[in-house]
């Protein structure tokens, strides 16, 4: 199992954000971790603009983004800019999509949010066309009608659908390379998720495709284990209105992220972290959660966490 952090811009500091990304992203990979998944956050820094950034500042670790909504951008648009991450990255670029939240896409947005596995099924056929090979983009259905050139590299990318919904986790077998998660426990994954995208991708003779799990960490003491679960629900959790979330949690046995939660000593951690491989986790997806009463020791915190997980590598 790969190990990934997920690393996103920090709130304000607006001076320092993209200093603190590069930073970041040279940090895990001189860390030795396998891969950095950047979220698309509500107005904050654009996550594929992000990636451009980490790209040139490292040269190993893949990067990725987790996940871009689909709503957001016309399917050639997100193929140009993904293909022109590409080739920043030079091969180390995989494209997270996904279909969004009503909250983001109807209460912010103001766009529509209905036959999601529909549209996202549209969508896919204009970019996997786009990302086939360089050349004309013609592509005709009952979403999009494109005929389009595009001549940005020649460097095949990846697609990872953010897919939780038996229809999205069909789609992602059938047509991307896989899934990334969030909010998912093991057995939602074990039962839910592995089956249907495993089932949908040997059925049109795809490879098995990846399955990555954002999971949330905190190296911490015993006694620290319960407030690091009501922090991490405190800041990470929003099941109680996103439904895509509330019917994922209904296939396992978390009832929130902090159930999700990696947290204690090392021992508590690295069996936490196998039960995900064993569930069929191929990636991880962590979110570091750092604890302390300052910002020191939320530093402090973090860098213990990450070396840590650094040290897992050889053992997941």
């Amino acid at each position: 199992m790969r190990i990934g952090l997920m690393i996103g811009p920090e709130k304000g500091r607006y001076r320092e954000k993209v200093a603190r990304l590069i930073a970041d992203a040279e940090a895990a990979e001189r860390a030795g971790f396998d891969s950095i998944w950047v979220p698309q956050l509500p107005g904050d820094f654009d996550g594929l603009t992000a990636v451009a950034l980490m790209g040139r500042a490292t040269t190993r670790i893949e990067l990725g983004t987790a996940v871009m909504p689909i709503q957001t951008r016309h399917p050639v648009a997100m193929a140009q800019q993904a293909l022109s991450n590409q080739a920043v990255c030079e091969g180390r670029f995989t494209l997270g999509l996904g279909a969004s939240h009503h909250w983001i896409v109807e209460d912010m947005l103001g766009l529509p949010y209905e036959r999601l596995a529909h549209q996202m099924r549209n969508y896919l056929e204009v970019l996997n066309a786009a990302f086939a090979a360089p050349g004309p983009v013609d592509v005709e259905n009952d979403g999009y009608r494109v005929h389009n050139p595009l001549d940005v590299t020649d460097i095949p990318t990846p697609i990872l659908l953010g897919a939780l919904a038996p229809a999205m986790l069909r789609l992602a077998g059938e047509q991307a390379s896989g899934t990334i998660l969030w909010m998912a426990d093991e057995r939602a994954i074990a039962e839910h998720v592995v089956p249907r995208i495993s089932k949908a991708a040997a059925g049109v003779g795809r490879p098995a495709p990846r399955i990555v799990a954002g999971v949330p960490v905190c190296l911490c003491s015993k006694d620290e284990v319960d407030g690091a679960r009501i922090r991490a629900n405190q800041l990470l959790g929003h099941a109680e209105f996103s439904p895509n979330y509330q019917r994922l949690l209904e296939r396992g046995d978390a009832t929130d992220v902090g159930d999700i939660l990696a947290a204690g000593d090392e021992t508590a951690i690295v069996g936490r972290l196998r039960s995900f491989r064993d569930a069929g986790v191929t990636d991880l997806s962590v979110r570091i959660l750092p604890l302390g009463p300052n910002r020191d020791a939320r530093i402090e915190s973090r860098r213990r966490t990450m070396a840590f997980l650094a040290s897992l590598r050889p053992e997941l």
